[in-house]
């Protein structure tokens, strides 16, 4: 009787990047999304995806609702600007984003969250919770804390629970699975002094990954890609360097009754 075969499950990473009005999620917009569906097994590409986002306010997320009040001309204008999310003119510029490229470019931030939905579900590739795709980034917690700014303002918090890998945290809250270069980066160079800095460009080049474009999202979630992917060939292949001795305990008994 021939043995049963065994399924062989993909796993996929969505490598995702924000660029943003600003560091701060609870006040500082989102301008432009991307992100690269990516098989673990391959690192294939097998989707992206790039929108910049129109201007938006602010929104209350819990609590009572705000009672209604009749205002006048004067007072509903104070209040549109007081209700618009920020955008700092250092973190445009850094980005290379103008309002104007967002005010003409831009698309409603409900239809990038539901498009981000869409995209993740398409990409994942076998069933079972296992095989929900997982967020990769350089220093994706800054971008985690805008895709759920983005997931809250759009009302699809439960959706982007069911799509992505992850768990709730001790007060209730979905936190999604990641990888973090930065933190692989750490694993390849912590042993070497002459690295004092795991920015993005300067990983890259030291893993001579060519870096186009800096600062723009899609050419840094591509960047990020590949550095992950040469970090998993040599966690795969272990290759070069010396490598670290694993430690193994001394056995203090000779037997274990059970």
């Amino acid at each position: 009787m021939a043995a049963p075969q065994t399924e062989i499950k993909i796993y996929t990473g969505i490598g995702l990047d924000f660029e943003t009005g600003g560091l701060d999620s609870t006040k500082h917009a989102c301008t432009q999304l991307a992100m690269q569906a990516v098989r673990l097994d391959t690192w294939d590409v097998t989707d992206r995806y790039v929108k910049y986002i129109t201007p938006y306010n602010k929104q209350q997320i819990g609590g009572p609702a705000k009672r209604k009040v009749l205002k006048n001309k004067r007072e509903l204008e104070e209040e549109k600007e007081a209700e618009q999310m920020e955008y700092e003119q250092a973190a445009l510029v850094y980005s290379g984003i103008t309002m104007e490229m967002l005010l003409n470019m831009g698309v409603d931030l409900k239809e990038v969250a539901t498009e981000t939905i869409e995209f993740v579900k398409r990409n994942t590739l076998s069933k079972g919770a296992q095989c929900k795709p997982i967020l990769i980034g350089q220093n994706i917690t800054f971008d985690v804390s805008f895709l759920q700014q983005l997931m809250n303002y759009a009302g699809l918090t439960k959706e982007f629970e069911k799509v992505f890998a992850g768990t709730k945290d001790f007060y209730g809250n979905f936190q999604p699975h990641y990888i973090d270069t930065i933190d692989l980066a750490r694993l390849c160079y912590a042993d070497d002094a002459s690295v004092t800095s795991y920015k993005l460009e300067l990983i890259a080049e030291r893993l001579g990954i060519e870096l186009d474009d800096a600062h723009d999202a899609d050419a840094d979630v591509t960047a990020t890609l590949n550095i992950a992917r040469v970090c998993s060939n040599r966690l795969r292949t272990n290759a070069g360097g010396m490598g670290v001795s694993i430690q193994k305990a001394e056995k203090t008994r000779n037997y274990f009754k059970i």
